[in-house]
């Protein structure tokens, strides 16, 4: 890519905006960081002193204000703000990201697909996790064969926080669009479709477990595909003990991975993309392989199957992406089409743990 960079607003500098959207835009060729929307001025002092060029605004409004002067929004504001302000971007004339959730509901996440189309802008979805370095992995087995047809996908997404953070993400305002089924269920979803394709039907049980706590800290998701595959997804904020990060059954071999794949934990360290970016230690890798008796079998703690190198993460390849769709023309790495399956799916699930069904898509 040549020429002047697209100038970029980001909306928000909170844990999305400052550690994930800034970092991997300011590294991304084709994309200039030009300003930051904030009214906290803690923020606004932390973005400057990261970026010494980057302008700053107060409010979304001051920076529509100033459309005219850039070529991309990138929203990574609260759940609630997704879709007014990627509305207001898409009819300012500008192509937008959306952190996930992109919406509340599918429906919302479909009428914004419709005016991008209608508008003739991109609009995409960040999730990063199909960039983690275990889907990549899962991903390239399953593309070799290695496993044979899968039957079964376990997919964690773990925490131990027994204690409550506060701020929106944990209240029980359905307005706020909070909780871990729309928060860290976002991904396992995600990743669950892009792997093993639609949702034929959803099950879920939703509890709220921790003293205080507002909205669901501890969930479980199944999702049966149209391909038969079956999907287990655990989101939760109470887990003392973590179990695999993955585990995929096939019916030639398994794949079990622990550890979640270490990009965040160097973003949030203010490590940058560059040489060895997302590279995991040996002693994490996965295990491969369907070793032991009938009557027995073996375990990664057991010594059961081969080590799976763990291929590199690759945040920085969706903003890639993201500059080489609005540059080249090349296609739009997360759809909002894409995004409004996986609402489906987050509603389904709501719905289930809700009326304790099992619900049809």
């Amino acid at each position: 890519m040549t020429g002047t960079p697209l100038r970029v607003g980001l909306v928000g500098y909170g844990l999305a905006g400052s550690v994930f959207h800034a970092p991997l835009i300011a590294a991304t060729e084709g994309l200039a960081l030009d300003t930051v929307v904030t009214s906290n001025p803690e923020r606004q002092q932390q973005a400057r002193a990261e970026f010494p060029d980057v302008r700053l605004a107060a409010t979304p409004d001051e920076l529509f204000g100033r459309a005219a002067e850039l070529d991309l929004i990138v929203i990574a504001s609260p759940n609630k703000t997704h879709v007014p302000l990627a509305a207001t971007t898409l009819k300012a004339g500008l192509p937008v990201v959306v952190d996930k959730p992109v919406a509340g509901t599918a429906a919302e996440a479909r009428e914004l697909a419709a005016l991008a189309e209608e508008r003739g802008l991109l609009l995409s979805v960040f999730q990063n996790r199909r960039w983690d370095n275990d889907f990549l992995t899962l991903r390239k087995l399953l593309s070799e064969g290695e496993l044979g047809d899968v039957l079964r996908f376990e997919s964690r997404f773990e925490r131990w926080r027994p204690q409550l953070k506060g701020g929106w993400r944990e209240s029980g305002d359905p307005a706020e669009i909070g909780g871990l089924l729309y928060d860290l269920g976002s991904h396992v979803v995600d990743q669950a479709l892009a792997l093993f394709g639609p949702a034929a039907s959803v099950y879920a049980e939703s509890d709220v477990r921790r003293p205080g706590a507002e909205a669901d800290d501890d969930t479980f998701i199944a999702i049966t595909h149209t391909n038969g595959v079956r999907s287990h997804l655990y989101v939760s904020a109470t887990t003392a003990q973590l179990g695999p990060r993955f585990r995929v059954l096939g019916s030639a071999a398994g794949y079990v991975k622990y550890g979640l794949d270490p990009q965040e934990a160097a973003l949030r360290d203010g490590l940058r993309p560059g040489p060895d970016w997302g590279v995991e230690p040996e002693s994490q890798w996965g295990r491969v392989g369907a070793g032991g008796p009938p009557s027995g079998g073996e375990s990664p703690v057991t010594g059961g199957g081969r080590p799976e190198p763990t291929l590199p993460g690759d945040y920085p390849a969706y903003y890639a992406a993201v500059a080489k769709a609005l540059l080249e023309g090349g296609p739009n790495p997360v759809t909002a089409l894409e995004a409004a399956a996986a609402l489906d799916v987050l509603e389904a699930a709501r719905r289930s743990a809700r009326e304790k069904v099992t619900v049809t898509l």
